[in-house]
């Protein structure tokens, strides 16, 4: 009878789903609502977690809970650290949760939401969560090992060290990007910089409540921390509306990427119970229930969604992401439906810290479904705006003062064929008490001004301006929590590369040597991120296609190493324990097909970035651009200098 029950149930999810997919895919020329997207995602997870990563734990990879996990076996109380697994599932959670399932849906909706969707959908269930998962069950089979060790000893000693310094220096791009979105994000922000502030002493009372004070009590220490978490946003909100206070925690770009240069430096050496792990379950508690109540919202509010299902820039006109649909929309949107920065997280902290063979299952495959939800939740709040709206806050407009940008953004809106005026623009700025919202390039203020008519929805048209700055601090401090893990997996992948040449640099034991790797490896995302921070031209819209192709580079090395090791697995004599048992080889298409799809997608977006022939898209062609203007800014600047001294 259970049985015939839950065969129902499942029967009427799937129906469900497919009921929302039609919909979606087959509706034109009548507006949608934005619960299609969001009950197609619900399904989508359901059925993808319940039965297929069911299948991949049982038949793929045959967990053992018998195993000792790396964290037994090496306890050693500052990395391998035996840890409650809920709190392993936020710190998880939290650390591959960064700006890639904010930022890039917000940015990819400009192709419509129908693409989008699907690819984050699709390619999370078939893709990332396989590769989240295979991966950390991996690295758990071979000592809580990295993703480079793993390459070395799968494939070879040459394959080893290419991928070593490839994934190295992926990281390094990868952790000052997203840093520099943190950045963007916080600056001159006194609400968001104070909270995000607060959560750090947060952290550590929790991890020493835990530690030595309440041993085991993870209940308790979490009603703290949301009750302290509380206070932090309400002491924001005390700091934004007090003029002595908001001066003190006002920092400008530059002051703040010096402090998340100090942050990173110090999350990486201080023991993983201290800060790392209760910073990131704490801040889980935050971004899980901004999520649930944002989905909350939409169901019941029921917003439509003003983007089209597919718009003209699929043909690589667009104003916000250059380049056409293959390959750009699946290097924009990363992160949500398969990232290869998740895989240094599975292969660096959690492995460490997990107890369970079993439990990478929701953590592994679990946590990224959670964050494709916050993926569809970004593009839901994206594609509810207006598009000319969304277009105006997307596009950089020049001209001499605030006027002359408007109008000139304006205009290039208009010439798309979407609708959009500047008292629109300007009523809709001081609704949520900015300046201007023209040209708010990156995404984070596009994803708040969505997130924040959501919310106010709910509140009868109130509060907009405070759920504006609320979804600002909550997208910052979403972010920072990736830069703790990246920055720390960071020294583990160049302590690897040390301790070839000269074996106490890579004792992870050694206080000195975990030291001198943190200090390198934030010197190197440092560099690159105030770089980025001093230099006008170095905007996010420039970067991210960078990043997402970075970013695929390393889930393609990832996928690669994951079929390796299922192809071994079922080529070992009696492989898994079971002696009786045939190889079944078509296991490995599980990884094989993503990769091969992940390699076209990356492949052509790398080769279009550098030689296409128009400037937005080829770096070889702005180069040209820039090379045949350089004559014209000398003479300039020579005519303003002898004018200047005379």
């Amino acid at each position: 009878m259970k049985k015939t029950i839950a065969a129902a149930v499942w029967l009427a999810v799937a129906l469900l789903g497919g009921w929302a997919y039609t919909t979606l895919a087959l509706r034109r020329g009548e507006i949608i609502n934005s619960a299609f997207i969001l009950t197609a995602a619900l399904c989508t997870y359901a059925i993808g977690y319940r039965f297929y990563s069911k299948w991949l734990a049982a038949r793929v990879l045959m967990l053992n809970d018998r195993r000792a996990t790396p964290c037994e076996v090496h306890d050693d109380g500052r990395d391998f650290v035996k840890t409650n697994k809920w709190i392993v599932f936020g710190h998880h959670f939290a650390a591959i949760s960064g700006p890639g399932p904010l930022v890039g849906p917000v940015l990819a909706a400009q192709f419509g939401y129908l693409p989008s969707a699907l690819w984050i959908l699709i390619g999370v269930v078939l893709g990332g969560a396989v590769q989240d998962f295979i991966i950390l069950f991996a690295s758990m089979r071979r000592n809580g090992k990295s993703l480079a060790q793993m390459v070395k000893e799968e494939l070879n000693d040459a394959a080893g060290a290419i991928g070593l310094i490839a994934i190295l220096a992926i990281m390094i791009i990868l952790l000052a990007v997203l840093s520099l979105v943190v950045v963007n994000a916080l600056a001159d922000s006194p609400w968001g910089v104070f909270t995000v502030g607060a959560t750090i002493p947060i952290a550590m009372l929790m991890g020493s409540y835990l530690r030595w004070w309440r041993i085991g009590k993870v209940m308790e220490v979490s009603a703290i921390g949301v009750v302290l978490l509380l206070f932090a946003v309400w002491g924001g909100q005390f700091v934004h509306g007090h003029a002595s206070w908001a001066s003190v925690f006002t920092l400008g770009r530059e002051p703040l990427a010096w402090s998340i240069i100090a942050y990173g430096l110090a999350a990486s050496v201080l023991p993983v119970w201290l800060l790392l792990a209760p910073r990131d379950y704490l801040s889980t508690f935050m971004k899980l229930g901004t999520i649930f109540a944002l989905v909350l919202g939409v169901f019941l509010v029921l917003p439509d969604l003003k983007m089209p299902a597919v718009t003209k820039f699929i043909d690589g006109s667009g104003l916000v992401v250059a380049g056409k649909l293959f390959p750009f929309c699946f290097i924009t949107i990363a992160c949500g439906a398969i990232s290869g920065f998740h895989t240094l997280i599975s292969s660096g902290t959690t492995p460490k810290i997990i107890t369970r063979e079993n439990y990478s299952r929701p953590i592994g495959y679990g946590a990224m479904c959670l964050e494709s939800l916050v993926a569809i939740m970004a593009l839901v709040a994206a594609c509810t705006l207006e598009p000319g709206v969304y277009l105006s806050m997307n596009v950089k407009g020049a001209g001499a003062d605030a006027a002359a940008v408007a109008a000139d953004t304006v205009a290039k809106v208009k010439a798309t064929g979407f609708d959009v005026t500047s008292e629109q623009m300007s009523s809709l700025a001081n609704e949520v008490k900015e300046k201007t919202l023209f040209g708010r390039t990156g995404g984070a203020a596009t994803l708040a001004v969505g997130m924040a008519q959501i919310f106010s929805k709910v509140t009868q048209g109130r509060w907009v301006d405070l759920w504006y700055h609320f979804a600002i601090m909550f997208e910052a401090l979403f972010i920072l929590t990736t830069l703790d893990a990246g920055t720390r997996v960071g020294r583990y992948l160049l302590q690897d590369v040390l301790g070839n040449f000269w074996k106490p640099l890579g004792d992870t034991k050694s206080m000195s040597a975990n030291v001198l790797a943190s200090a390198l490896i934030v010197a190197g995302w440092g560099y690159f991120l105030i770089q980025g921070v001093r230099d006008p031209l170095g905007g996010i819209n420039s970067l991210w296609p960078l990043f997402g192709i970075a970013n695929q580079l390393l889930a393609s090395i990832a996928l690669l190493l994951a079929t390796t090791i299922i192809l071994k697995m079922q080529l070992a004599p009696g492989n898994g324990g079971h002696a009786l048992r045939e190889p079944r080889l078509a296991y490995m298409f599980v990884t094989l097909i993503p990769l091969i799809w992940l390699l076209s997608v990356t492949m052509t977006a790398g080769a279009q970035k550098i030689f296409h022939s128009d400037p937005r898209i080829g770096f070889l062609a702005q180069a040209k651009v820039l090379d045949e203007k350089f004559p014209a800014l000398k003479t300039a600047l020579a005519a303003a200098q002898i004018g200047g001294a005379t």
